[in-house]
């Protein structure tokens, strides 16, 4: 990982779901938010890191036979596990369908002691109370006891996907909150990160201000002697 990548990380762990679909917004990127991918119950995660993406089909049975007797050094779902790298996120198209798992709490718990980052499926996952309870970021679109081999054959790793309706390349930037999942293209991430930074210092400010008592008029969005304020305890704590 980078020094600027320490940053750019840094910046989107302090910027929520809304506030980077509004930059993104912004700049015409309208097919960055996950629809139907949330955060396991009874968890809340926060989740920053670059996509490391696993494609599936769907399962047909002459593959299913071949895949049951592959040596499990080869099935992608143990690949994956050990190598999606240190601060990042796996991120799985299961094209929308959750009758069968993408992962479990083995899987899943190997990825985590090793400092991934977390996962985001838009397929099911299974065992997902303990996962919720160790503390490591997962996102669905469902919880799904049945294992993948009822729904998926995971075929290619680390390529172009789509995931929750979001095409997704190897080296985006995946940040998740409460809220749920957004990709942030490593294109411009640098950029965006910092506009949505300076975007949520506003938020804090326009927040406080509505809670002292001001009126939504003039305060949100800032205009006048309210932005004017802004300004001038933006510049008093030296920035610009």
């Amino acid at each position: 990982m980078t020094t600027t990548d320490m940053d750019i990380i840094d910046r989107l762990k302090r910027c929520g779901t809304a506030t980077l679909a509004t930059i993104l917004n912004k700049r015409g990127l309208n097919r960055v938010f996950m629809y139907g991918v949330t955060p396991l119950p009874g968890s809340r995660p926060r989740m920053v890191g670059r996509a490391f993406t696993m494609r599936s089909v769907p399962v047909r049975e002459d593959k299913l036979a071949e895949d049951k007797a592959l040596n499990p050094r080869a099935n992608l779902q143990r690949r994956v596990t050990e190598e999606c790298g240190v601060g990042e996120v796996l991120v799985i198209d299961c094209r929308g369908d959750a009758t069968g798992a993408s992962g479990g709490m083995m899987l899943f718990e190997r990825m985590r002691l090793r400092g991934c980052a977390g996962v985001v499926s838009d397929g099911g996952v299974r065992d997902a109370w303990e996962i919720a309870d160790s503390g490591f970021p997962v996102y669905a679109k469902a919880v799904c006891p049945p294992n993948s081999m009822v729904a998926h054959r995971f075929y290619e790793l680390n390529v172009a996907i789509g995931c929750g309706g979001v095409a997704v390349y190897p080296g985006d930037f995946i940040v998740g909150d409460p809220d749920g999942v957004i990709v942030v293209p490593q294109e411009i991430a640098d950029e965006v990160s910092r506009q949505s930074l300076e975007y949520e210092e506003q938020e804090e400010f326009i927040l406080r201000k509505i809670r002292g008592g001001a009126a939504i008029y003039g305060t949100y969005p800032l205009e006048g002697e309210g932005l004017a304020e802004y300004e001038a305890e933006r510049a008093a704590r030296g920035k610009s």
